[in-house]
């Protein structure tokens, strides 16, 4: 079932992953107060200090994500020798992340950005940072140090770029063919309208004012335009995947070959969205570097997403809220790969109270073959959620015959619920699904073959309809047959 391979992920998968993090680190300094009157002095709140807070920024927080899901995370990066230096060698040693590619330069002061919030909002940032590109042996030192990571066994790198000066060209250059070499994920948030120094990474992950600032225009943060954007630039660079960041739209994935995923925002009270974007790059290439198919990794990192916007400050995410999440909206204990009418009723109100699409669709799927699993992987892509209505063994045989099903419904619902574009199976009764469908009432009824959508059984129980064809050359009937002739001929 779909959910046991997310539950395999959280606890099992995280805690072995070992993923490298290059990029800008930076501390931030939270100053934490209240306002209840102005300055004699100049027209200015008075900000009385309640407390001061410093955490890890920059590269540094994707890495305190990583470091929270319980991975083994490996820096590399370049600060001073100075007070911010020495907190933030303190903050990198209490999240476990090792610094062997942390280089400390006297010649630089460590970055620092201090925000000033005064009853819960922030009033004022203060930035000290000096922007020195890194020297042609600091670029030499990195590299040796991460050949060295990817021999020992590296499944994921982050490239965390604030153009401060450690992503240069000729880095990122060679930490792409060493990503290549050594078959590493490799994923970046991007700085500025040039992206050709990211040729050869497997995403990307720009909000939409940086998608539009690489193509020199404004994109309107619609579906349609932000999926055109993205395959454009995608004509331009050699990178698999865009993951485009569109605040409360939610997020948009589009692959270099056409294929797209859109996750919706969760539902929730945000606070802050500091560190929100790191957030979904350290969920991301951990989903990645773990195997789980981009869908599956899309609905992790936005739910992740929506727990860090909820915070103030930057905030890391920690394996044990995203299993919590994950259990109360996805219902890792449930054990059979059937789920009842009134348990599936509960998640797609869950799933629908936070705006997010559920795909219907229903079938007998007996004997599952490959035009199968491309209709369903077709149809998965038009919602967040898909479920399947499944014909019981007793409403198969009155459609089919009495030689029908081939496979017993528990089995045939355990081979639908293995399949990473469904997230649910139920069974039904009757002969068509109409009387199931008026009472889940999910989103959009999928059916596969020439219908009119005027002549769909259940249509009015839903938002919408859509009719997707069948691939040529794959049908039950015609396996069922073929086995019959063989069986016939001596030749089983």
């Amino acid at each position: 079932m779909i959910t046991k391979t997310v539950n395999e992920f959280l606890t099992n998968s995280l805690p072995n992953l070992n993923i490298a993090v290059i990029g800008d680190v930076m501390v931030d300094r939270y100053v934490f107060g209240d306002v209840s009157r102005i300055s004699p002095e100049a027209p200015v709140p008075v900000n009385r200090v309640s407390s001061v807070k410093e955490v890890l920024g920059g590269a540094g927080n994707v890495a305190s994500n990583l470091a929270n899901l319980d991975c083994h995370v490996y820096l590399g990066a370049v600060a001073g020798v100075d007070d911010h230096g020495r907190v933030l060698d303190n903050l990198l040693a209490a999240d476990h992340i090792d610094t062997s590619g942390l280089i400390h330069d006297e010649s630089r002061s460590t970055i620092t950005k201090m925000r000033i919030l005064g009853d819960r909002q922030q009033m004022m940032r203060l930035d000290f940072e000096t922007i020195t590109p890194i020297t042609a042996a600091e670029e030499e030192q990195l590299i040796s140090w991460l050949e060295e990571l990817c021999q020992r066994g590296l499944q994921g790198i982050v490239i965390s770029d604030y153009g401060k000066g450690v992503c240069t060209p000729t880095l990122l250059q060679h930490v792409f063919k060493l990503a290549n070499t050594y078959q590493v994920q490799t994923i970046v948030d991007p700085k500025g309208a040039d992206w050709s120094k990211y040729d050869g990474a497997t995403c990307i992950t720009p909000n939409v004012k940086e998608l539009g600032e690489s193509l020199g225009r404004v994109i309107p943060n619609d579906d349609a335009s932000v999926i055109e954007a993205a395959k454009e630039v995608l004509n331009k660079v050699n990178i698999k995947y865009i993951i485009g960041t569109r605040s409360a739209k939610g997020i948009t994935v589009v692959a270099k070959d056409g294929r797209t995923w859109h996750n919706p925002a969760t539902q929730q009270d945000v606070f802050d969205v500091s560190g929100a974007g790191d957030t979904v790059v350290a969920m991301m290439i951990s989903c990645l570097a773990s195997g789980l198919s981009m869908r599956l990794a899309l609905h992790i990192a936005n739910g992740a997403a929506g727990i860090v916007v909820s915070k103030v400050g930057t905030y890391p995410i920690h394996r044990q809220e995203l299993i919590e999440l994950w259990r109360s909206v996805r219902q890792l204990t449930t054990s059979s790969p059937l789920y009842t009418k009134e348990e599936m009723k509960a998640l797609i109100d869950k799933w629908q109270s936070m705006d997010e699409t559920v795909v219907f669709t229903n079938g007998c799927f007996d004997i599952l073959h490959r035009g199968h699993i491309t209709y369903l992987q077709e149809a998965a892509q038009l919602g967040a959620h898909l479920i399947i209505g499944l014909n019981s063994d007793a409403s198969v045989r009155r459609l089919k015959g009495e030689t029908r099903p081939i496979v017993f419904e528990e089995d045939r619902a355990a081979l639908l619920s293995a399949l990473q574009c469904v997230d649910g199976v139920v069974l039904f009764e009757e002969d068509t699904p109409a009387e199931l469908l008026a009472y889940l009432r999910p989103n959009i009824l999928v059916k596969g073959g020439d219908y009119k959508k005027e002549d769909i059984v259940g249509r009015e129980s839903v938002d919408e309809v859509e009719v997707l064809s069948f691939k040529d050359g794959y049908s039950t009937s015609d396996i069922v047959k073929k086995i019959a002739t063989m069986a016939k001929e001596g030749k089983l």
